[in-house]
């Protein structure tokens, strides 16, 4: 972060990736849209952000970190609604089943719902570690990269600008 001087002392700029520019002011109307893209040599329009988040999710690196993502989500999301369903049948269909008492006056049907709450919170946790471990240094790299790109980009452009306005 870094803090400006001048008439503009209160506002921050973030050169963060995470940081979501385009959520800051926005429908706010700031001076209509944004200006064409120049076109680059060759007589082709320079590419643009949407281009550059196309190639990133054509990457390997991207399709490596969806597999991940989808390696986890899809198997445990079938195997809690399932777990879900298994309840909510065997409340329904096995009343007799889940009224057998365990200790005391804790039946069956209290077990297993405290398990719902149980492996929800397992599953949250299991999904943190798995995110933490197996994506996010990946994800981290290529929103980097964007960033990266998209700076360049914007370089790229001021200089062409800066050249134009100098003749």
């Amino acid at each position: 972060m870094d803090k400006h001087e001048g008439p503009d002392a209160g506002t921050i700029r973030l050169d963060d990736p995470w940081y979501d520019a385009l959520a800051v002011g926005w429908g706010e109307g700031e001076g209509g849209d944004p200006p064409p893209p120049r076109p680059a040599a060759g007589g082709r329009p320079a590419p643009g952000a949407s281009d550059i988040y196309l190639e990133v999710q054509r990457s390997a690196a991207f399709q490596e970190v969806r597999s991940r993502y989808r390696g986890f989500v899809v198997p445990a999301t079938a195997g809690f609604l399932l777990w879900y369903v298994a309840y909510v049948v065997a409340a329904t269909m096995a009343p007799g089943i889940m009224a057998r008492p365990v200790v005391g006056a804790v039946n069956v049907a209290l077990v297993a719902g405290l398990g719902q709450f149980l492996s929800t919170f397992l599953l949250t946790w299991a999904y943190a570690r798995h995110a933490r471990l197996r994506r996010d240094r990946a994800a981290l790299d290529l929103r980097w990269t964007v960033f990266e790109q998209e700076r360049d980009q914007e370089r790229s452009r001021n200089r062409n600008q800066s050249r134009g306005a100098g003749r």
